[in-house]
């Protein structure tokens, strides 16, 4: 079964960031959408990869090369 969510440290490795990264972007308002499910802050897979496509998407508008 494929999961449907990932925690802040499996996302931080996903994008080889460290999890306070995740941590300051939530602060600040930036970053993919998440839940907080009691006390614990997780991200759905569906929000990740879209988040993924916008980042993409403006870097490529910029003319910057998209990894």
């Amino acid at each position: 079964m494929k999961p449907t969510c990932l925690n802040q440290k499996e996302l931080a490795e996903r994008w080889t960031i460290s999890h306070r990264t995740l941590e300051r972007w939530r602060w600040a308002g930036e970053g993919p959408a998440y839940m907080k499910i009691g006390g614990r802050v997780v991200y759905r897979i569906a929000d990740i990869e879209a988040f993924e496509r916008d980042v993409m998407n403006a870097t490529s508008d910029q003319g910057v090369p998209a990894y």
